[in-house]
């Protein structure tokens, strides 16, 4: 999953960077307005965590151009700012969500994951094609009543697939949602991680349509 960090605060984005990274999400960072819509209207991201103190443009600003061309990307504020007024211009003005500053990352990710479920419609927290079952809050698979712990990038390969069972990924969408802008990509990474799933999960777990990509059964 690719999230678009909006966060001028070298400090703080690099804390919030390194505890996205570790929970397996691919992290762009910006760090200015201005740098921040230019991101939204060229890159496709699942989710923008966003502060409204930025240079250049500030985050209201941002979130609109966020709602106008870009109306389905969930976002969520992270701000001082703790007025009530400004809580509620942000919320009224689109957010998914507002995060005061200080904040536990624990609890910045499990609103995260609420954000994602209320936006694809999904409100069990654990996501399930009827053979595999994934939990976001821990990264562990569970398959025929067996539970294996992932990897951070294995967890992310089988998210995206698990967020579109049926689906087809292609290594450059796959690719996409595993690794962040500055991150060297590995020509055959995706072929290992998915090998390496295949040896936890078994081995049909992931079906490979040759030429094309790679996708998880659909419920039937």
């Amino acid at each position: 999953m690719r999230i678009l960090l909006v966060e001028d605060d070298r400090m703080i984005g690099e804390a919030i960077e390194r505890s996205l990274k570790d929970a397996a999400y691919a992290v762009d960072w910006v760090r200015d307005g201005a740098e921040a819509i230019a991101a939204i209207d060229t890159r496709s991201h699942d989710l923008v965590l966003l502060d409204l103190g930025l240079p250049k443009q500030d985050g209201h600003a941002v979130l609109a151009r966020a709602r106008s061309n870009h109306g389905d990307v969930p976002v969520v504020i992270v701000s001082a700012r703790e007025a009530l007024d400004e809580r509620l211009r942000g919320l009224d003005g689109g957010a998914d969500d507002y995060v005061l500053k200080p904040f536990e990352m624990s609890e910045l990710l499990a609103r995260m994951r609420a954000v994602i479920r209320r936006r694809t419609g999904t409100p069990h927290p654990l996501m399930s094609n009827g053979v595999v079952s994934l939990d976001p809050a821990t990264r562990e698979a569970e398959v025929d009543g067996a539970t294996h712990a992932l990897t951070a990038r294995e967890f992310a390969l089988l998210q995206a697939l698990m967020f579109r069972p049926g689906a087809i990924l292609s290594r450059r969408e796959l690719e996409d949602r595993i690794y962040g802008w500055n991150e060297e990509v590995e020509s055959n990474a995706v072929e290992f991680l998915i090998h390496s799933l295949r040896k936890k999960l078994g081995a049909t777990t992931i079906r490979n349509v040759r030429g094309v990509g790679w996708m998880v059964a659909k419920r039937s």
